[in-house]
């Protein structure tokens, strides 16, 4: 099932993303993982695009294959282009085609030190293009509540984000964010700019101190004083953290539901015990906006 149609037939949506292991780590790891995320029956589960490599390489689609095969869970792949060339995400196109996949989440990527070496796509507008050419995919596109750490202004970040629609983009998820009046002004100014299709808010629970800090150095999001509070409080209690980080995700997503919003982007971290938790939190919350 395209994820267009779980968006037309639900009025909130709930999904999981995951990563796959390390080059270091055997991708065996990451399919308990899966078993223990599609229990919870969510709509999708989002795999992300490993680091580097040749396609070849790349666990990817072989992880969103296991899902798409083995569970009744659909699979949205990540496809990043920052570094490839059209013929290397041509292989990789045609290689979820054999499995079946059908939901591609369209990436520009992170800028890599260790990448150099520039490939044919510059923007994610472009592989969304290139997508549209080669395959009947529903493309999903990445947004920035706070805007990305390359645009000059939200004015400039809102305007390239609506490229990404204009190229074929049927939904939106969004990078994470720890204050939710920083997402209602984004899609206020979505709005605005005629982006009239499902933005999913992107959640990511904390749990440790040092992952949310790398995180949020990668993407800019902002730390409110009152989830600062909560770090400083427990940060050297590491249950106490954990459950303090899904109580804070857990009222945040309440809030957004609340509000309107019209699907929750979890990302789990490989962490199922997490997702579990907020998910029992939730699912009476998502269940009465879906009867």
């Amino acid at each position: 099932m395209k994820i267009k149609d779980i968006f037309d037939k639900k009025r909130a949506v709930l999904s999981y993303e995951i990563f796959p292991p390390k080059k270091t780590s055997q991708v065996d790891t990451v399919y308990s993982t899966i078993e223990n995320l599609v229990d919870l029956k969510p709509d999708f589960i989002s795999v992300t695009y490993g680091a580097g490599g040749s396609v070849a390489e790349n666990k990817t689609c072989e992880l969103s294959g296991f899902i798409k095969e083995k569970t009744a869970v659909e699979p949205l792949a990540h496809l990043t282009c920052i570094n490839s060339h059209r013929e290397e995400v041509a292989a990789m196109l045609e290689q979820l085609k054999a499995r079946n996949i059908e939901n591609i989440l369209a990436l520009r990527g992170d800028r890599s030190p260790d990448f150099q070496s520039p490939g044919d796509f510059r923007y994610a507008y472009e592989l969304i293009g290139f997508i549209k050419e080669h395959g009947d995919f529903d493309i999903c596109a990445a947004c920035y509540p706070e805007g990305h750490l390359e645009s000059e202004s939200m004015k400039e970040d809102i305007r390239h984000l609506k490229q990404k629609v204009d190229a074929g983009v049927s939904s939106l998820v969004s990078q994470l964010f720890f204050d939710n009046e920083d997402f209602y002004r984004f899609t206020e100014l979505c709005d605005i700019a005629g982006i009239d299709l499902p933005i999913q808010a992107g959640i990511m629970p904390v749990t440790n101190k040092k992952q949310i800090e790398r995180m949020v150095s990668m993407c800019g999001a902002t730390l409110p004083k009152k989830f600062s509070r909560v770090m400083a409080r427990y940060e050297d209690n590491p249950t106490a953290l954990r459950d303090a980080g899904i109580a804070y995700a857990t009222e945040q997503i309440i809030d957004l539901l609340a509000s309107g919003v019209r699907g929750i982007h979890l990302y789990t971290m490989n962490n199922p015990y997490v997702a579990t938790k907020i998910t029992g939190n939730i699912q009476s919350v998502i269940d009465s906006m879906n009867q």
